[in-house]
């Protein structure tokens, strides 16, 4: 009898210490875009849930490897790895785009691996000013990841104060040479103000091309984030704009200040309603409200509980309850 109870305990230990490493592109396959909605290849929305590595620069460039992402899919469930290529800050793409190029394809590789999909991010506020550089990279990640299901290319993250306009004319250009190679995986195109004026781009979407999605984003505890924001968001939706929110975070704007639980809850609430898929910001051990890790954490995950923020801990486990 105790040779059995033993038994049991090991086995349940065992199977709660370890995730299943679900295989994600195995069971959606390849995405696309029909009728204003992401779906997978049985027409169903997938919702991918999941978080995004820091710029790749600075603190957050150590968790860019084949062990965090390991950990990430295996501990936290992610079916959603975004790859946040740094372009305009110093060491960033634009000074040193082998040694950029080489950090996130290393890491890309590994998530495929894996049966993640993947955001690769063109992480540059400022994308319009970089185009000829914006479609000499996506070229090549179109070449190398051609036929890949997991891969989805997001060209401009959080335009700044620039018209819909002129995003729209650069996002064209660069859909145009991703789609010499890659003629079917989803491309994510930015929104103007800081992918907040969803709205906008509902009323002039871009036409002549297929699976095109739009990116959102909102920090859940910032004051101006809400009502209006939300509101912004539920008239893209009705007008039929295929939404993908490519960032959020639990805190404020600025990445810092107040985690307001209840209103963090609630945009939750409204992206589970919605089905839309996200991935959360971010993975650095950076001393703010929406790093995912305390400072110090290690940079080839294993990461005990005691390690995670409490953004961390709030992520991980909606992740476990969700990605099944």
């Amino acid at each position: 009898m105790k040779r059995v109870l033993l038994l049991s305990m090991f086995t349940f230990i065992f199977s709660t210490s370890f995730a299943q490493n679900i295989n994600w592109v195995n069971r959606n396959g390849a995405l696309k875009v029909v009728g204003g909605k992401i779906l997978n290849s049985k027409n169903v929305d997938p919702q991918l849930r999941g978080v995004s590595l820091s710029w790749s620069i600075w603190g957050g460039k150590k968790y860019y490897n084949p062990n965090v992402v390991n950990w990430l899919q295996s501990d936290f469930n992610i079916s959603l790895l975004r790859v946040s290529m740094a372009v305009q800050p110093d060491s960033g793409y634009l000074q040193n785009p082998v040694e950029q190029e080489k950090l996130i394809a290393r890491t890309i590789d590994v998530a495929i691996k894996q049966g993640l999909y993947v955001l690769i991010d063109w992480h540059d506020h400022h994308a319009n000013e970089h185009l000829e550089q914006s479609k000499i990279f996506f070229a090549k990640m179109a070449k190398r990841y051609v036929g890949k299901p997991n891969v989805i290319y997001e060209i401009f993250n959080e335009p700044e104060r620039i018209e819909w306009q002129t995003v729209k004319d650069y996002a064209v250009e660069v859909i145009k040479e991703i789609r010499k190679y890659d003629a079917e995986n989803i491309i994510v195109v930015g929104s103007p103000h800081w992918d907040q004026d969803i709205d906008i781009v509902a009323k002039d979407p871009i036409k002549g091309f297929n699976n095109i999605a739009y990116s959102f984003h909102f920090y859940a505890s910032e004051p101006s984030h809400q009502e209006l924001l939300m509101k912004r968001a539920d008239q893209a939706i009705s007008a039929g704009l295929p939404i993908f929110v490519t960032e959020w975070g639990v805190g404020e704007a600025n990445g810092d200040g107040k985690f307001d639980v209840e209103k963090t809850d609630k945009w939750f609430a409204w992206m589970e309603k919605n089905k839309l898929s996200w991935a959360n910001w971010n993975i650095t051990d950076k001393k703010e409200t929406t790093a995912i890790l305390q400072p110090g954490a290690s940079s080839t995950g294993k990461w005990k509980l005691n390690m995670l923020t409490p953004a961390g801990l709030y992520i991980r486990t909606q992740l476990k309850k969700f990605n099944k």
